[in-house]
């Protein structure tokens, strides 16, 4: 199911609407399907180990709640959140101060991955704190995205709104 971006995210309420979600990619949309978005953010942060398992634990919990509502957008979003906690922190960890490209991006670039012809930078020397806590990432989005019921709700919603 390929994520559309054409979608009006500033005025769609997904929760009301879950007809126009899709699954995508990766962490596709994880910042923009409302209001997932806003009950997850808060939440999600990853400068320390502490602070990245409290925060992966309530993502957890948020992901746990929306199965058991049969939420399957909400949790598929906490799903990413825990994903994109992962990869961010591992950013953290391989380049000081997250930063993997050299130069801006361009405007009409934004918020697409890759590096758009911009020099990949060296990697610094590994921050144990920011490895620690991918790591801790890691094992709460590698159990979300086995979790059985999530599975059973993916398989379903995919069946109701299509691939």
């Amino acid at each position: 199911m390929l994520f559309d971006y054409q979608l009006d995210f500033r005025t769609t309420d997904f929760r009301q609407h879950p007809e126009l979600y899709r699954v995508g990619k990766g962490e596709q949309g994880v910042l923009l399907v409302e209001p997932y978005k806003g009950e997850i953010l808060p939440f999600w942060r990853f400068r320390t180990p502490a602070v990245a398992r409290e925060s992966s634990e309530k993502i957890y919990a948020l992901f746990e709640a929306y199965l058991q509502h049969h939420d399957f957008v909400g949790a598929d979003m906490a799903r990413k959140f825990l994903q994109m906690g992962f990869t961010r922190a591992r950013r953290y960890a391989n380049h000081k101060g997250g930063k993997k490209y050299d130069g801006p991006v361009p405007d009409d670039k934004k918020g697409q991955s890759g590096s758009h012809g911009r020099a990949e930078l060296p990697r610094s020397p590994e921050d144990p704190d920011k490895a620690e806590s991918a790591a801790i990432f890691k094992a709460r989005w590698d159990e979300a995205k086995q979790h059985p019921e999530y599975l059973r709700q993916r398989v379903a919603f995919e069946e109701r709104y299509g691939k």
